[in-house]
């Protein structure tokens, strides 16, 4: 049946540009898809395909391939083949995995759509796709995205809702092109800090997550749209809090002093420059939301209530927003604003 439906746009040849089998019930793909030389947009959605056919990869000027609703359970190497590829949609299939090799020669492709499949996680090799600028896997099982996904520089939308995410990589901040990132029902417990360096970020939407506290900086992204609702951020309700004493350890002392008191260019600062052990470890500073020092660990996690910025479109009933904030000792911390508190531990 495929072959009687194809014959009118072979005799076409090579000025055959479109190719529309929609619904047709097709259980592979028609054979003498290689007489096409010049194919344009080839759009297969609606049918019961299983796997692309080797003939495919003579398409070279196919620039929208779209695959959607079929029966396909992997990203198919085949279409490393079609270097002018554009738009790829493969959504509403049973896609579990990426063939190898199968994102090496889309390096122009701009959208993909890979919308109700059951994908778990991505490939790193999905940094390859260079020109993404729109990508869509939404209705999957992702429980991670790897952290070269970050490195695709052009993208501008991202939508990964309804998965089983925990948390983004800290590595997000490079998305630097990011317009909107859609994050709704997942798991995820907290944003990394390197979504406040998103400066072109304009929609943001995490709703139905678990979500308590925003990171330090996050008032200051110029969204247009935040929506949060149905996450138990924190709120601002008195509790009895117990005092404890400032007890550091030896390794805590060196590391306040070697962070606070001598400059970059000093001599123990060049010295410890040769220990990568030691490098790693003044790496993870933190600054004290009170005196602004640094120090290493975690001495005690504050929450700061800000109002949201009245230039987004906001979630219903959202009045304040949850800021985490780190203090390096009691004494800072009884030294504090009205509008920081302890977090209770319950």
């Amino acid at each position: 049946m495929a072959e009687r439906l194809l014959i009118r746009a072979i005799k076409g040849g090579k000025t055959t540009k479109i190719v529309t089998l929609n619904g047709k019930k097709i259980t592979k793909m028609p054979s003498g898809l290689e007489k096409l030389s010049g194919l344009h947009i080839l759009d297969l959605k609606n049918n019961l395909i299983p796997k692309v056919c080797p003939e495919i990869s003579n398409l070279t000027q196919l620039t929208a391939l779209n695959l959607g609703n079929n029966c396909l359970e992997e990203v198919p190497e085949e279409l490393k083949y079609l270097k002018s590829l554009k738009k790829l949609h493969l959504f509403g299939n049973r896609i579990r995995r990426f063939a190898p090799a199968a994102c090496d020669g889309l390096e122009n492709l701009i959208l993909l759509n890979l919308n109700n499949n059951l994908l778990m996680c991505l490939p790193p090799e999905v940094s390859r796709l260079k020109s993404l600028a729109y990508l869509s896997i939404n209705y999957n099982q992702l429980i991670s995205i790897p952290r070269e996904l970050c490195f695709l520089e052009n993208l501008s939308e991202l939508h990964l809702n309804y998965n089983q995410l925990v948390c983004l990589p800290e590595e997000v901040k490079l998305l630097k092109n990011l317009q909107k990132l859609l994050l709704i029902r997942n798991n995820i417990e907290e944003l990394p800090e390197g979504i406040c360096d998103l400066i072109n970020l304009r929609v943001l939407d995490i709703a139905g997550n678990v979500i308590q506290i925003l990171p330090p900086g996050f008032q200051n992204l110029k969204l247009r749209e935040f929506y949060c609702e149905r996450n138990p951020l924190l709120l601002r309700q008195p509790v009895n809090a117990v005092q404890q004493e400032d007890v550091w350890s030896l390794q805590e002392i060196t590391s306040r002093f070697i962070l606070n008191q001598l400059g970059e260019r000093s001599f123990p600062m060049q010295a410890i420059e040769c220990y990568p052990q030691i490098r790693n470890i003044m790496s993870q500073k933190k600054e004290c939301a009170i005196c602004g020092k640094f120090f290493l660990t975690i001495w005690l996690e504050c929450v700061q209530f800000v109002p949201p910025s009245k230039k987004w479109k906001i979630s219903r009933n959202l009045q304040l927003i949850p800021l985490r904030k780190l203090v390096c000792s009691y004494k800072c911390f009884n030294q504090h604003d009205s509008n920081l508190f302890g977090i209770a531990q319950v």
